[in-house]
């Protein structure tokens, strides 16, 4: 382990699965296919946004703000990732690993805000229908996704810059596969009670209270749509926020599965836990970017049409 001083390090060291070697191979592959399918399935869920004037509505436009969001993601932490699978142990720069661990921390505190903004403008769309033009203007959901970035990335500032005044005295080894603040947070030699309290006052911000707007919402869009009299007007209404309640679920299970849930009491190797929990962490971070535009474009009819009306008028054009 490389010291400028007695608590400046230089450098961290990510474990991985570098006491897996024969586990290495088989998981840079999977990870390989799920960050390409990430690209594609949200790229072409961006370029069908962009290029479809009839998908120029609010909805669509945090819609790409969510694509958008999950390509920075995955591309913040998968290719350290991907490198970490080919080294032994994979060395990274204490600056290095700053900024990896800043990006990532701000895209995912980005995706809780805009998601609970999401559920705003369905709670528009389906209980204030006629008003929904009005209220949902461009001078109002340009904002909402504006402040959904500033949040996350002021948040992730924050948290980071906090991080970065810790000394790390006598361990660099970090039991994860990117540099992850809560394993980070774990080396350091002096007490992180800030840190702590700092943490508490982010999850409030970017997990429960968009989560408390999300269920809020919902409350009203299902009582509205309960009170909708045939049953056609019932599945359309449904239909227009099914998905953003599908990938809430998904997001949201995923996260409150991996911070909410007990420590175990059971006498597994600690080292072992931690790689159980950095692996459960690599797939929740990887899932939910996969799904998303699979969930929408699957769920969706008129992404379905506009991806088939891009289509046929390439392949007349290129017949051109």
């Amino acid at each position: 382990m490389e010291k400028t001083n007695d608590s400046m390090l230089t450098e961290f060291v990510l474990v991985g699965l570098s006491d897996h070697p024969k586990l290495q191979t088989a998981f840079f592959v999977l990870v390989l296919w799920m960050y390409l399918m990430i690209l594609l399935g949200n790229g072409v869920l961006i370029s069908v946004i962009i290029y479809d004037s009839h998908l120029h509505t609010p909805m669509y436009f945090f819609l790409c703000n969510l694509s958008f969001l999950d390509i920075c993601y995955t591309s913040s932490s998968v290719p350290l990732i991907l490198d970490s699978f080919l080294t032994v142990r994979k060395r990274v720069s204490f600056s290095g690993c700053m900024v990896q661990m800043f990006l990532s921390f701000a895209m995912g505190a980005t995706e809780c805000v805009l998601l609970g903004m999401m559920a705003l403008d369905r709670f528009v769309a389906i209980c204030y229908p006629l008003r929904y033009p009005v209220i949902m203007s461009k001078a109002a959901y340009v904002p909402m996704a504006a402040a959904s970035w500033v949040t996350g990335l002021v948040d992730s500032v924050v948290q980071t810059s906090l991080a970065m005044q810790l000394p790390f005295c006598a361990n660099n080894v970090i039991s994860h596969f990117v540099c992850e603040i809560l394993a980070i947070l774990k080396l350091a030699c002096a007490d992180i009670s800030i840190n702590v309290v700092s943490m508490a006052g982010s999850n409030l911000v970017v997990l429960v209270i968009p989560f408390l707007v999300i269920s809020i919402s919902y409350i009203f869009i299902i009582a509205t749509i309960l009170r909708i009299p045939s049953a056609e007007g019932k599945r359309k209404a449904f239909s227009t926020c099914s998905a953003h309640l599908t990938v809430v679920i998904i997001f949201y299970g995923t996260i409150f599965f991996m911070y909410a849930k007990p420590k175990s009491k059971t006498s597994f190797d600690p080292e072992n836990q931690d790689i159980i929990e950095a692996l459960i962490s690599l797939f929740y971070g990887l899932m939910t970017p996969m799904l998303n535009p699979l969930i929408y474009s699957l769920r969706n009819k008129d992404v379905k049409a506009a991806v088939k009306n891009m289509l046929c008028r390439k392949s007349i054009s290129d017949g051109i």
